[in-house]
């Protein structure tokens, strides 16, 4: 008698079952919104592996608390998200927490998904989860990060401190392509996540353009993500809007810019899929962020000459030791491609030195990056590649390379050691 009894109390007393997805084949139209939209937030750049499958995760993220290594997002049920319902999903990408109740750390940008509206979030859900990304069997690789600061509980006062999950509200006093513009750079864009200054507990200082410090530029793993607030000296108030579009969907403006890292992957797997409307409503909004001025004597793009003498140095004996080995340096590994006298080729696959944001840059953290790991970038029908010299020129080497081009193609105020090249070769 008792049995029985007992079963029931059991059945009634267990929690109720989660319910699986709906499966059913999703729109056409749902999943090639999905798809873009999956675009325009740059899913790719850190959920799939060079060499690995589409959005498997694995990839290495550095940070100040350690390494993370993105998740597997396909819609494989043990080891993906193809068990998440769509609430499960909505929740990880607004409030940071997956299925399972564990908060992700802000490396993942929920505090701007949290702005994609219902409408977009339905068109993603369908896209990844059911029917628009195949599903890969790869189980997630754990962190590198040392206790206690694997901890995950405390991310959850995190959020109430610094998390606002609100969706994006139109600004009624500003145009349809304005509120466009805003949607994207706040939201799945996510360009605050790496242009904004963070504060000591690794939160963004501002969100939007009504808060001070917004889009002003901040370093990030071993790069510094410029300032791209309308400043004309120290952000992109030289720059014509066709220059921006340019920027975004081909990554190469000649005499002004060259993406590379962080940012050429956004080029390479999202901004170049974007409709010219959504470049041009992103470069609107961004020239109405208040403009903040970083101490540059003039924009980036404005300094430097090309050399008359691949020895001569603006201001600087040409018995000058350091200088002739910065010099020796570029005549061996860089004069093939960019010239003796910096001026590249004319159709600007290899870039002029002079006039250049990078060479002109107040932080050089860019200009060693790229000679420590060069430049691979396919946008289009172009494909720009630089061999990169992590491997073959040491931290001294790099520095009097860097000092070299600085000096007599960029800003000849910026100054690196062998100590801070290191430093940026191990972020």
């Amino acid at each position: 008698m008792w049995r029985p009894l007992l079963a029931a109390l059991v059945l009634l007393c267990a929690p109720p079952a989660q319910a699986e997805p709906a499966r059913y084949p999703a729109p056409r139209e749902l999943l090639q919104r999905g798809e873009y939209l999956a675009r325009a937030g740059d899913c790719a750049s850190c959920h799939s592996a060079p060499g690995g499958r589409p959005f498997a995760g694995g990839v290495a993220l550095d940070t100040p608390l350690g390494t993370l290594y993105s998740t597997n997002i396909t819609p494989d049920p043990k080891t993906g998200i193809g068990s998440y319902s769509y609430d499960d999903f909505a929740r990880a990408l607004r409030q940071g927490v997956t299925k399972g109740g564990d908060h992700l750390y802000p490396a993942m940008p929920y505090t701007a998904y949290a702005r994609i509206t219902d409408e977009d979030m339905h068109a993603l859900y369908a896209w990844f989860v059911l029917g628009g990304v195949e599903p890969v069997a790869q189980p997630n690789r754990d962190n590198d990060i040392a206790w206690p600061l694997d901890m995950r509980w405390p991310l959850a006062f995190w959020k109430l401190l610094f998390h606002d999950d609100r969706v994006y509200r139109p600004n009624p006093r500003q145009s349809a392509a304005w509120n466009r513009g805003a949607y994207l750079v706040q939201g799945l864009a996510h360009c605050g996540t790496c242009h904004t200054p963070r504060g000591l507990a690794f939160q963004e200082r501002a969100l939007d353009e009504r808060q001070a410090g917004y889009l002003s530029g901040a370093a990030l793993g071993g790069w510094y993500a410029y300032n791209i607030t309308p400043d004309t000296r120290s952000g992109i108030g030289g720059w014509s809007d066709a220059e921006l579009v340019r920027h975004l969907r081909t990554g190469r403006v000649p005499g002004k810019a060259q993406a590379a890292g962080p940012m050429g992957d956004a080029v390479e797997h999202s901004y170049q899929y974007l409709t010219e409307a959504d470049l041009k409503a992103m470069a609107s909004y961004l020239r109405s962020v208040r403009p903040v001025t970083d101490g540059e004597r003039k924009a980036r793009f404005q300094w430097g000459k090309p050399a008359e003498d691949v020895v001569a140095l603006r201001g600087a004996e040409l018995d000058d030791q350091a200088r002739l080995d910065g010099a020796r340096l570029y005549l061996g590994n860089c004069a093939s491609c960019h010239g003796a006298s910096g001026e590249g080729v004319k159709d600007g696959y290899f870039p002029m030195l002079p006039k250049n944001s990078t060479v002109g840059a107040l932080q050089a953290d860019n200009l060693v990056r790229v000679v420590l790991d060069g430049v691979q970038r396919k946008a289009g029908k172009d494909e720009v590649f630089m061999p990169g010299y992590a491997g073959i020129l040491d931290d001294g080497q790099i520095a009097a390379l860097v000092n070299y081009l600085t000096r007599q193609f960029g800003n000849p105020e910026v100054k690196v050691d062998s100590a801070r090249v290191a430093a940026i070769r191990q972020p």
